[in-house]
């Protein structure tokens, strides 16, 4: 057994670790970064398509183009980096443990660790399709692996779950690889994906994007032959007159993603029941002292930008917690989800501290109004142009937004989407 000592351990080698490794270097601390992979980049290296660095890099990229500058951050730094290694335990005393290709069994003691695993694909069994179950099914994020890394094509006629980003990115690849994309199938009455995929990846290929729909059955033995679609009423019942049958040999499913989180239950952190991550402080330490957690393992993000971004902010957290303990997390106050808001995060927060807010609306709405209520009392109103449940909402707020004129701590903050304006 080998046997290491540094002061963070970082878990996951993708944008989010590889940022956070990199700030945590910079500061002076002895950074152990670890990958189960045999190289860097995480999901980025599958993601040829432009689109990533408009705002961190303040240049439109690939995802391996992302990658390769976060890649050439770590080369350049004091990171030690353990590549090929499976973490397989990780204790509530910063001790991680895991499986080497080069080491054997590895054991890490740190004084602070970060997760950043990122998160994995729901699949059929997530979401119980009914039907026979014959090869050409795939998730979408494999389905792209096949297609970018490997150059293999899952099939020649498509019919694609979900109108995730994955989803439609994939719609648009494989009609330029020669593959009849029959349709897209949405649950939801509003697409799941942004909608610049929307426009780039169905509206110019002429997809067809069916919302409000179910696949209420799969044909095929040995391979699938085809799927079957139907309407679903204001109830969310088939409606049986609606269904149609469309001629496919694959499925693909891009049907959302789940944060990679078994490692941080064995380590005893609180997991919040709508992401399937972390609760976290505004420092993104979890609920055990000491573990931090940033990137798709704490929610699913929209855009890698906010990822490196949001991975720095933890680094900073970090070192706060090395220079002076978890004493100073002890005054917090919570900061809830209100009317039209499914989630938010963090969760805790220091009300004196400028807090970096990520929430999803649970609405489509135009000319909304964004407010923040501390204790019950509206504190900071903002207008919002838009808003949809497929693309997050980020926000930085200074200590002024959220305490107002007060001089005490509220025990809790509020933030909800009113859809009708308010008197200013």
């Amino acid at each position: 057994m080998r046997k290491e000592e540094y002061d963070v351990t970082v878990i996951g080698a993708g944008p989010a670790g590889m940022s956070a490794a990199y700030e945590l270097s910079q500061a002076g601390c002895r950074v152990a970064l670890v990958e189960r992979e045999p190289s860097l980049g995480g999901i980025l290296m599958q993601c040829i398509h432009n689109g990533f660095g408009l705002r961190h890099f303040k240049a439109d990229l690939t995802g391996p183009e992302y990658a390769e500058k976060l890649i050439e951050r770590i080369n350049a730094s004091n990171v030690d980096v353990y590549l090929a290694t499976s973490v397989t335990e990780l204790h509530a005393e910063r001790q991680v443990v895991g499986l080497s290709q080069r080491f054997g069994v590895v054991e890490i003691d740190s004084k602070a660790v970060v997760l950043a695993m990122g998160c994995r694909e729901r699949n059929r069994g997530n979401i119980s399709i009914p039907g026979t179950r014959p090869a050409g099914i795939f998730t979408a994020g494999f389905a792209q692996k096949l297609v970018n890394m490997y150059g293999i094509l899952p099939g020649k006629e498509v019919v694609i779950i979900g109108s995730g980003d994955i989803g439609l990115i994939m719609a648009r690849r494989l009609t330029w690889s020669g593959v009849k994309v029959k349709a897209v199938v949405e649950i939801m009455p509003y697409p799941g994906g942004l909608v610049r995929n929307i426009v780039q990846c169905l509206d110019d290929f002429d997809i067809p994007l069916y919302l409000s729909h179910v696949v209420t059955n799969i044909f095929g033995r040995d391979r699938v032959s085809g799927v079957e679609i139907a309407k679903l009423d204001e109830r969310r019942q088939v409606i049986e007159e609606s269904k149609q049958t469309f001629a496919c040999d694959t499925l693909l499913l891009s049907v959302g993603l789940v944060p990679e989180n078994e490692l941080s239950i064995d380590a005893g952190v609180k997991l919040s029941h709508i992401t399937g991550g972390p609760l976290v402080d505004s420092d993104l330490m979890t609920s055990v002292d000491g573990i931090f957690a940033c990137g798709n393992v704490l929610h699913v993000h929209d855009l890698v930008d906010f990822v490196s971004e949001e991975s720095g902010r933890c680094a900073q957290g970090v070192l706060r917690f090395l220079e002076r303990g978890p004493a100073h997390n002890q005054k917090q106050t919570r900061l809830v989800p209100g009317n039209n808001v499914r989630y938010l995060t963090p969760n805790r927060i220091d009300p004196h501290q400028e807090v970096m807010l990520f929430l999803r609306p649970l609405i489509v709405g135009r000319d909304v109004s964004l407010n923040i209520r501390a204790d019950g009392a509206v504190i900071k109103r903002k207008k919002l142009r838009q808003v949809q449940p497929s693309e997050m909402i980020h926000l930085t707020l200074p200590p002024e937004d959220m305490l107002g004129k007060r001089e005490d701590i509220p025990a809790q903050i509020e933030v909800s989407i009113e859809e009708q304006l308010s008197a200013f």
